[in-house]
């Protein structure tokens, strides 16, 4: 018999504790231990690794269940000077899904800890109708076995949302900022146009590059206008489930910055349907206006005959830009005024002053004639810039040094960027006076050898009319935060380039310009007028010959106390010499004008041009 617990073993009973001890002996007893000091190297291993994680396997584990979403900034708005929008950027989303992974998910309702399971049936009815889609529509787009496929497109943030808070992991939305330009066409090549393109480098298609090509502000006040995208970061279950009591962070974006031009949209638009008209009357290549305010620089109008819409894939590539920085021409007469201010101010000469100009000038070996027959006659300063003479402005002109009339064109800023900022701006041509030829000395003095733009040489008139101080063209009148807060840019300090005095005498010559000689058309009903014609020869493709012309007017008003200045530009009018002086602008110049002083409710003039004889005493056009 056998107690309980114990077995027989033959005729001996072995106590099963007893037995295994027995059995087990030294052998068994290092093996338990063994295997307990492994329990225990495991136990510390894990203790270890949980607790201190050396190896950064918590981190990893959280990283690879966190997710990072971009938030998207928007785009500053660029606006006129009365803060007409001429530029807006319009966040839209793609709603698109991978049908691939489609299928039951879960996501946490508001308000609970525990996940709930949404059938796709479900979600189609819950997209149909955040998306205004027929559920069919919404079906059909979810079947199938495509990665990528839109549901529905150009959807507002405000729906984009709704459809991120249903939680399917399986559909995402896709970014699209749409830049919207509502004037089209007006101020087009100012404003510019926004395009960051993909690119492929070395004609290859699997290597590309991020390309900037875009243009005008949207360029050059790129930075301010980008602002700074904000990061959305949340963890996410296993089965792809934002986790709500997870650890989330938020940076919101901040959107760009506003940008407000110096452009007047009324006057810019009035200038660009009168330039358009005169170049399309004259078949011409193209023209230009600008209108400025003297006082501080502004431009209140960059204005082309033909700009592009900024918004429209279509335009041309010489629209890109504006053309009064972008084109580089022969003045002509316009560049009279420098000579003028340059001889005043050195005390040369005096309006008054009186010079024997002939039929024509022949100086050394070099013929100069003027556009108009003539007797010799007794021209004074004023009279020879009043009628446009090249024979008398160079003998007048003469009497500075070679080195001088180069510092003076230097002075005045030709061959010089004029900082305004927008892309395409030209510096110009003035070659080093030592390597002039013995024609272009004299040239120089009227207009032609030298090549600059509209803008350079509406900068000098600019000068003129604020009492001698040169200023930096304004585009950019002031920056805004998306607080309201407003940066203004300031008048940057000027540069005298001739005195009070040779400035006023300048402007006087320049009314008798308007008044006493070929520019009447100028003329602007109830205001004071100062400005100056020019006609130039363009140099033909061989650059030994001209081809084609230039004709252009320069003025201000009211020129007793200047307070704006247009300039007008027409290049290649399809005109014989003959007729070249029919091309002219000064009843354009004068329309822009008017509409300008009237935009601004500029006081009409109360006194008359007080003008200087234009002949010697006693002397006439008969000589």
């Amino acid at each position: 018999m056998t107690e309980p617990g114990g077995t027989m073993k033959g005729s001996q009973y072995e106590d099963p504790v007893q037995g295994i001890k027995q059995t087990v002996g030294r052998r068994g007893f290092l093996t338990g231990t063994i295997a307990a000091a492994g329990f225990g190297l495991v136990g510390a291993r894990l203790a270890y690794l949980q607790g201190l994680d050396p190896d950064g396997l918590a981190d990893a584990a959280k990283k690879k269940r966190t997710r990072e979403q971009v938030i998207p900034a928007l785009r500053g708005e660029i606006l006129d000077i009365n803060g007409n929008v001429l530029a807006r950027s319009v966040q839209r989303y793609n709603i698109t899904v991978d049908q691939s992974a489609v299928g039951p998910f879960k996501r946490y309702e508001e308000g609970s800890n525990k996940p709930v399971e949404v059938t796709a049936t479900e979600l189609v009815y819950e997209l149909a109708d955040i998306l205004e889609m027929k559920d069919e529509d919404v079906k059909n787009a979810l079947d199938g076995t495509l990665r990528y496929k839109v549901v529905k497109d150009n959807v507002t943030p405000a729906i984009y949302n709704k459809v991120q808070a249903l939680g399917a992991p399986y559909i995402y939305g896709e970014i699209l900022s749409e830049r919207k330009y509502p004037n089209g066409q007006v101020a087009g090549s100012v404003v510019g146009r926004y395009s960051i393109v993909e690119e492929a480098v070395d004609g290859t298609s699997n290597q590309t590059r991020t390309a900037n090509n875009s243009v005008g502000i949207e360029r050059t006040m790129g930075e301010h206008l980008a602002g700074k995208d904000g990061l959305r970061v949340y963890e996410i279950s296993a089965d792809g489930i934002r986790i709500p009591i997870g650890d989330e962070q938020n940076t919101p974006a901040e959107d760009g910055k506003n940008i407000r031009l110096t452009i007047n949209q009324d006057v810019q638009y009035f200038a660009q349907q009168v330039v358009k008209a005169r170049a399309d009357e004259l078949k011409a290549e193209w023209g230009t206006a600008i209108v400025m305010d003297v006082r501080d620089g502004s431009i209140l109008a960059l204005a082309d005959s033909s700009t592009m819409d900024p918004g429209s894939d279509k335009f041309e590539i010489a629209d890109m830009n504006p053309r009064a920085i972008s084109q580089v021409f022969e003045p002509g007469s316009t560049e009279k005024i420098l000579t003028t201010a340059a001889v005043l101010d050195e005390g040369l000469v005096t309006p008054e002053t009186v010079f024997d100009v002939p039929a024509e000038l022949v100086i050394d070996q070099q013929t100069i004639t003027d556009a108009f027959v003539h007797p010799a006659q007794k021209r004074t300063v004023t009279g020879i810039i009043a009628d446009s003479m090249n024979t008398g402005t160079v003998m007048m002109g003469s009497k500075l040094t070679k080195e001088q009339r180069y510092n003076w064109l230097k002075k005045f800023g030709l061959g010089d960027f004029t900082g305004v900022e927008l892309t395409g701006e030209s510096q110009g041509l003035v070659s080093d006076w030592r390597d002039w030829d013995i024609r272009q000395q004299y040239t120089v003095l009227f207009g032609q050898g030298i090549a600059q733009t509209a803008l350079q040489t509406a900068m000098i008139y600019q000068a003129i009319a604020n009492k001698g101080v040169m200023l930096k063209p304004r585009i950019i009148d002031a920056v805004l935060d998306n607080q309201g807060t407003e940066e203004k840019r300031p008048v940057e300090e000027g540069t005298r380039i001739v005195s009070e005095e040779t400035a006023r005498k300048t402007l006087s010559i320049m009314e008798a310009v308007v008044y006493e000689g070929g520019a009447k058309g100028a003329q602007v009903e109830g205001y004071r007028v100062a400005g100056k014609t020019g006609t130039a020869e363009n140099v033909g493709k061989n650059s030994s010959t001209y081809d084609g012309w230039t004709t252009s007017f320069v003025g201000v008003a009211p020129s007793e106390d200047p307070r704006f200045l247009v300039s007008v530009t027409i290049h290649r009018p399809q005109t014989t010499a003959a007729a070249v002086g029919l091309a002219n602008t000064t009843e354009q110049f004068a329309e822009i004008m008017e509409k300008t002083l009237h935009t601004y409710n500029v006081p009409r003039s109360s006194t008359e041009p007080q003008l200087t004889p234009k002949f010697a005493e006693g002397h006439d056009e008969t000589g």
